[in-house]
């Protein structure tokens, strides 16, 4: 085919990217260190966290996204710390973000910890023009389209205490341009604002119900809210369900195997017209968490 099918992809990636040039996950209260780094360390163990997610499922380049992280406390200190990989693709661009976070945290009051977080990400942009059908394979606007590298640095603020949570964050500061020395193919960075906010209600010793809130706001896309509703059922079992405002219904399920490992999925349904051609969105992720003797909870926590 001819240019315009190089052109919409283009300008799919675009718009695409300023609704959801970040990663979206649609249980992003598991993998909060993804988006505020003030998290790091704020379980009180040593986290390990996996997590792949497919998104509209039968639809031609719809994003795929997998991501690990580790984030765990500096002994009996105030710092924590993170690692996070995060792997992008949708269509033809696949972004690699590697980030490290570093928080401390102070003793508020009796019942609240404030945590600061700083980010730093490295970025690596690129796109396959093999999976363009570009008409002109010489032609030189679609040259030099390798990897783009592109430094970051975010920053957030996390306040939490046994039973309620809020934060703010800023993940990238930098508006960064890919492939800038090209007339043609680039594609900016956006920054986006991220706050999110939970409570967990004790019904009975067997039975909690957490609500929880995102809100997403990033320049050229409307503002994205995800409420949710968890019940945590004998401290094993979980469910609950989620609205992605004007986007999505999702139901939500994970249960804790051992102290240490727990394991959880999600399903979304479009309501958007997208919903006509494909068949939803699956995501699934495993934590794994190592506790020692100063850190080891009886039951555990529901954020």
């Amino acid at each position: 085919m001819k240019t315009y099918l190089i052109l919409f992809a283009l300008i799919l990636m675009g718009t695409t990217g300023y609704s959801q040039q970040d990663s979206q996950y649609t249980q992003y209260m598991y993998n909060t260190i993804t988006i505020n780094p003030a998290y790091a360390g704020s379980r009180g163990a040593m986290s390990i966290f996996g997590m792949y997610r497919r998104q509209w499922v039968g639809l031609d380049g719809a994003p795929t996204t997998a991501t690990a992280s580790i984030n765990t406390p500096i002994n009996d200190s105030k710092v924590g710390l993170g690692l996070s990989f995060i792997n992008d693709q949708i269509g033809p661009a696949t972004e690699n973000n590697i980030s490290v976070d570093v928080s401390y945290s102070i003793q508020a009051s009796e019942d609240y910890t404030v945590s600061f977080g700083i980010k730093g990400t490295a970025n690596l942009f690129s796109l396959d023009i093999n999976k363009l059908n570009i008409q002109h394979q010489g032609d030189p606007q679609f040259q030099n389209l390798n990897m783009d590298f592109s430094p970051n640095v975010g920053a957030g603020i996390y306040v939490h205490s046994d039973n309620t949570y809020f934060g703010l964050s800023v993940p990238n500061f930098l508006e960064t341009k890919h492939y800038k020395d090209n007339s043609v193919s680039v594609t900016k960075e956006r920054l986006h604002y991220y706050f999110i906010a939970g409570h967990v209600f004790d019904f009975s010793s067997e039975l909690k119900f957490k609500p929880a809130l995102l809100v997403k706001a990033v320049e050229g896309a409307p503002l994205q809210v995800d409420v949710s509703g968890n019940f945590l059922i004998s401290d094993k079992l979980t469910l609950g369900v989620a609205y992605r405002w004007d986007a999505a219904v999702s139901a939500l399920a994970g249960f804790q195997i051992s102290d240490s490992w727990f394991i959880g999925y999600a399903y979304d349904a479009e309501t958007t017209r997208l919903a006509n051609y494909n068949s939803g969105s699956h995501e699934i992720f495993l934590r794994f968490e190592f506790f020692n003797n100063y850190n080891r909870v009886l039951t555990p926590r529901f954020f």
